[in-house]
C-alpha cells in the first residue's frame, strides 16, 4: 500500500536565508557521516533547466548507510541491501513565495521499491493545507505531522541518524539575536518559514513491505528533525556568507566526499578542477565550518 506523508517544519529564517542553511548543513553533514567504508558519493551537480521546474541544480548521488539497516531488515536481506540511489533537482523559483524540490530514491536490492520527496517552502508558520496542489484522493491518504525543531524527543531512528545536542530552549544566536524557542514559538517567530515535505514510498512486497514503509517514513521524520535542527544550530557558522561562497565549499566538499569513499573525483568544471580540488580544499572547507 503507498503511504502518503506530510511533515511540515516551521523555521525562524526566511526563505533566503534557508536557501544558505540547507546548503550549508547537507554539506556539513555529509562530511561527518562518511567514511571509507559508508556515506554519500556524488556522481553529479550541476545545473538544469526545464519547462516543469525552471532553472535549479541538478544531483545524483549513492547513499551507503549499512550500518543503519535495522535488524529485522538484516534477517530477509544484506546490510548492503540499505545502498540507495539519489536525483534530486533544487529550484529556487523567481517568486520570492516558494520553492520545490523533488528528491527519488531507488534501491537496487528491492527493485519495486520507491519513495519520493517533493518538498515546497513557504513563507508562513505552517498553516497552509495543500500546498502540493493534491486530488481529494491523495488528500483523504494523506497524513499530516508537524515536526517541532525544539522538540528532544528521540527513538531508534534519532539514535542510528544521530542526534546534536542542542537546547533550543536556552539557545541564543550571536549574529542574529534569535532564540530561545519556547513553547509556542512558532506562533511568534519573525522571519518565519516552513519546509512541506510530501513523502510518498512504496514497497509492494508481501509479509513486510508495509513494516518497511513505516520503517522508511520514521527515517525520514528523524532526518527532517536532525537536519532542520542543525540549520538553525549553526546559524552563526552559515549567517553572512554568500551563495557564491557556499557554492564553492559545496563543490568543494563534494570532492572530499568522494575522496573519503575511495571514489573518482567529481569534475564540476574540468577547466580549473586541479585549483579547485587543490590538496588544501580539505583546510579550506574545515576552517568554514569549524569558525
Amino acid at each position: 500500500m503507498v503511504q502518503i506523508k506530510e511533515f511540515r517544519i516551521v523555521m525562524p529564517m526566511s526563505l533566503e536565508e534557508y536557501q544558505k542553511a540547507q546548503m550549508y548543513m547537507v554539506m556539513k553533514m555529509q562530511q561527518r557521516s562518511t567514511n571509507g567504508a559508508e556515506g554519500v558519493e556524488v556522481l553529479e551537480n550541476r545545473p538544469f533547466q526545464d519547462d516543469v521546474f525552471g532553472k535549479g541544480q541538478y544531483t545524483s548521488k549513492i547513499y551507503r548507510l549499512q550500518s543503519k539497516a535495522p535488524a529485522w531488515l538484516t534477517t530477509i536481506a544484506p546490510k548492503d541491501a540499505l545502498i540507495m540511489q539519489e536525483e534530486a533537482w533544487n529550484a529556487y523559483p523567481r517568486c520570492k513565495t516558494g520553492l520545490q524540490y523533488l528528491t527519488f530514491l531507488q534501491c537496487p536490492y528491492f527493485t519495486k521499491f520507491c519513495l519520493t520527496i517533493e518538498t515546497v517552502h513557504m513563507a508562513d508558520n505552517g498553516t497552509s493545507e495543500n500546498v502540493h496542489g493534491l486530488d481529494e484522493e491523495q488528500l483523504a491518504a494523506r497524513q499530516v505531522e508537524l515536526i517541532d525543531i525544539a522538540s528532544t524527543a528521540t527513538d531508534y531512528w534519532s539514535y542510528a541518524i544521530g542526534s546534536s545536542s542542542f537546547d533550543f530552549s536556552k539557545f541564543k544566536s550571536v549574529k542574529t539575536g534569535r532564540g530561545p524557542l519556547l513553547d509556542g514559538w512558532q506562533d511568534n517567530c519573525n522571519p518565519v518559514m516552513t519546509a512541506y515535505k510530501l513523502v510518498t514510498v512504496d514497497a509492494p512486497y508481501w509479509g513486510f513491505g508495509y513494516r518497511l514503509e513505516q520503517a522508511l517514513l520514521a527515517g525520514e521524520r528523524a532526518l527532517f528533525m536532525e537536519s532542520h535542527r542543525n540549520c538553525f544550530g549553526w546559524i552563526d557558522e552559515w549567517f553572512g556568507m554568500t551563495m557564491q561562497q557556499i557554492r564553492e565549499l559545496e563543490q568543494q566538499g563534494d570532492c572530499l566526499l568522494n575522496e573519503k569513499i575511495s571514489k573518482p573525483v567529481l569534475l564540476t568544471d574540468a577547466e580549473n578542477c586541479e585549483q579547485r580540488f587543490s590538496h588544501n580544499c580539505e583546510r579550506r572547507v574545515q576552517q568554514v565550518v569549524h569558525t
